[in-house]
């Protein structure tokens, strides 16, 4: 089964064009997902494992 992704900041499904999903540049461990609207208005999000904050 695959695994479904969603957005750290909103918390919507990512299946709509302009989604990303990239490792935390912090501690690389956890996966961080961003939705086309969240990354458009620079929503900020925190890693879930080490609490890295970013734009």
């Amino acid at each position: 089964m695959a695994t479904e992704f969603v957005c750290t900041s909103c918390g919507v499904r990512l299946v709509d064009k302009g989604t990303v999903v990239f490792k935390c540049p912090s501690c690389v461990k956890a996966d961080i997902g961003r939705c086309a609207q969240c990354r458009d208005q620079s929503v900020e999000y925190a890693c879930p494992e080490c609490g890295y904050e970013g734009p």
